[in-house]
């Protein structure tokens, strides 16, 4: 497996297991056929209400725990110091783990200079071994690193073929902090698979159009998590190791990128009022 080298010196896998919205009923069984298939990074997060099915599942692969990369991040209800410190120590409870190898801040809301701080202390104490954020745009990020004592090791973003995030890369690479791409084959979205650049390149080299998607973005130097509730599907995400892709074949996908949906924009109101409530209305203990 291709590694990343962190801005503090740690090593991640640069392809890994993502579970968003893998049901807890399922995730145990996902985790531990996406470790079988050979995934060492996993990445979880508080508000995917999975984090113990990913528990169960590291406790029972078999996989020694210094081999895995277990990522998880914490939510905006779990926001400041206080909170985000004690949320910290339940993540490690359902992980099953006495620490976390990143921890994220999940959404740039609420008190999450607080939350930060909290992070940096868990690093500290042993809890933790890297710290970043997600969904952060670079004027949020610029002015949180700024300020912070541990600079963030790396910005989860929305990154794909259609969401290249070229401006945020040019930003958080002065702090050494590296992209990890969710949606990283744009949700399986049809798009992907009828684009004719796409599927010529995919031709060209004898691979899937999803291969050729992840294959840009590990040649960029940003980390992955694909998700798939299916094994062969897993397996076909993980092996894009085995061929590059040209510098002309690189130029060509870079005209796909384009400009952010204002709906899933993190500066539409709508959308921050509904992730701030998110917890109240989806969380499975809440009901």
């Amino acid at each position: 497996m291709q590694t990343i080298t962190l801005n503090n010196g740690i090593e991640m896998p640069q392809v890994g297991y993502g579970v968003y919205l893998v049901s807890p009923e399922e995730c145990e069984r996902c985790v531990l056929d996406a470790i079988g298939t050979g995934y060492r990074l996993i990445d979880t997060a508080q508000a995917y209400y999975n984090e113990e099915g990913v528990g169960r599942a590291i406790d029972k692969c078999g996989v020694p725990r210094n081999e895995l990369f277990i990522t998880t991040k914490v939510w905006v209800s779990n926001a400041g110091e206080e909170k985000a410190a004690k949320s910290i120590d339940e993540s490690l409870r359902k992980l099953r783990t006495d620490y976390i190898d990143l921890l994220l801040i999940h959404q740039p809301f609420a008190d999450y200079y607080g939350t930060y701080r909290a992070m940096e202390n868990a690093v500290k104490s042993g809890k933790v071994r890297a710290i970043g954020v997600s969904n952060f745009y670079p004027d949020r990020f610029v002015d949180l690193a700024e300020n912070v004592e541990i600079k963030p090791a790396v910005n989860q973003l929305r990154t794909n073929v259609f969401s290249q995030q070229w401006d945020m890369e040019q930003e958080i690479s002065k702090y050494g902090t590296k992209i990890m791409a969710w949606a990283p084959i744009a949700q399986a979205n049809e798009e992907l698979f009828s684009n004719s650049v796409l599927k010529g390149i995919a031709e060209n080299h004898g691979k899937s159009v999803t291969q050729v998607a992840l294959r840009y973005l590990i040649q960029r130097g940003i980390i992955a998590i694909p998700k798939s509730t299916h094994v062969e599907r897993m397996r076909q995400n993980l092996d894009v190791f085995d061929f590059a892709l040209t510098d002309a074949e690189m130029q060509s996908i870079r005209p796909l990128d384009r400009p952010q949906d204002f709906q899933w924009s993190h500066r539409n109101p709508e959308l921050v009022r509904f992730l701030l409530e998110y917890d109240k209305k989806f969380n499975p203990n809440n009901k």
